[in-house]
């Protein structure tokens, strides 16, 4: 039996990185838990003081099929490469003319780059180490992220 699960991401600043990762995802802002009309009221409920209603976020996938991600303040930073990281597909896939994939990978970095996104470098293809294949990012607070 399958389990749900969700993505989290611990930073310093929620709505930063949830802005970067709508974009980087199409996804959009979660609706507040089953039961209740608002986030606030859900927050109020369970008496979360509201100098920590800034504390999180969270986002969900418009089609309602791919898991949630969630966004969570915490007081230290990035201190080491990520053990685990997302590949934003946006390239169409290998089959595709290198200059067609590539065109959308450069689109979408720019996207990435307008809401604070970073490039680390671009990986070289394999068939030919003169072109790129991929680029490696980070996200505002250095979560790093693969576009392809």
């Amino acid at each position: 039996m399958t389990v749900p699960w969700t993505v989290t991401f611990d930073c310093h600043d929620a709505a930063a990185v949830a802005t970067f990762w709508k974009a980087a995802l199409g996804y959009v802002d979660a609706p507040p838990p089953q039961g209740w009309s608002t986030w606030e009221e859900w927050l109020r409920h369970f008496q979360v003081p509201e100098e920590e209603w800034e504390d999180g976020a969270a986002l969900c996938d418009p089609d309602g099929v791919l898991p949630q991600i969630g966004f969570l303040k915490v007081p230290e930073g990035k201190t080491a490469k990520n053990r685990l990281h997302l590949d934003v597909q946006v390239g169409g896939g290998r089959h595709l003319p290198h200059d067609e994939r590539w065109a959308r990978i450069v689109a979408k970095v720019e996207e990435l780059r307008a809401v604070g996104g970073t490039v680390l470098y671009e990986v070289p293809s394999e068939d030919d180490p003169a072109r790129p294949d991929h680029v490696v990012m980070a996200d505002p607070e250095g979560n790093e992220l693969c576009v392809v």
